[in-house]
């Protein structure tokens, strides 16, 4: 025999003008952590797809855009014109700015930053923890800085503290173990630098260089 189901309580949900909601989002979810805001605030004219779940006690500024069963958490502070895709995870206490993309499945662990333009491509994942399971675990972790405009391929591991510079590009299945500075292209396990952007040409044809 089932045993009745109880809706989980919301929050407060503030949300801006011209925004569209899916039918089966969940907006205002309350954390299971205390001392969390319970309000929710979001910007005008988001755009919410079925599936997604946005907890209460973060901030995220106006055009907002989800995919489908994407989960934004607790405490995070993200600007305008966020886009996340389906499957992916932003968890709680991160900083992100304007424009940024993260692209699917792609797992953004607590207490990142994440500065303006960045884009994430489908299956990189975050990490913010050197010990799991160490008694001082949870009072070390801090995810990885990513500056402005920095570019991170397919199915990237980018390791706590770490700090990707301005307009890096990082190459698919790349390991991040250490600083890379900015303008580079840095790729394999562990990341190496192999050359600027600037030195790049596009492999289409299409122009001669893909960032210039």
């Amino acid at each position: 025999m089932m045993e009745n189901l109880v809706p989980h309580k919301l929050g407060t949900v503030r949300i801006g003008d011209h925004s569209f909601i899916d039918e089966g989002a969940v907006l205002g979810y309350l954390s299971p952590r205390r001392g969390v805001s319970d309000v929710l605030t979001i910007g005008p004219e988001a755009r919410v797809r079925s599936g997604c779940v946005i907890y209460a006690g973060s901030r995220i500024g106006a055009h907002l855009e989800t995919g489908h069963h994407s989960i934004i958490r607790e405490e995070n502070e993200i600007g305008d014109h966020f886009s996340i895709w389906n499957g992916s995870v932003v968890d709680y206490g991160c900083r992100i700015g304007m424009r940024v993309k993260i692209h699917c499945q792609v797992y953004v662990a607590q207490f990142t930053v994440i500065e303006d333009d960045v884009f994430l491509a489908p299956g990189v994942k975050i990490a913010n923890d050197y010990h799991p399971g160490c008694p001082d675990s949870k009072d070390c972790m801090h995810g990885p800085t990513l500056k402005k405009g920095c570019r991170i391929g397919v199915n990237v591991t980018l390791l706590p503290y770490v700090t990707i510079g301005e307009g890096t590009l990082v190459g698919s299945g790349s390991v991040v173990t250490k600083d890379l500075p900015p303008g580079v292209v840095a790729y394999g396990n562990p990341a190496r630098v192999h050359g600027t952007l600037g030195e790049m040409r596009c492999k289409t044809g299409r122009r001669e260089a893909p960032y210039l």
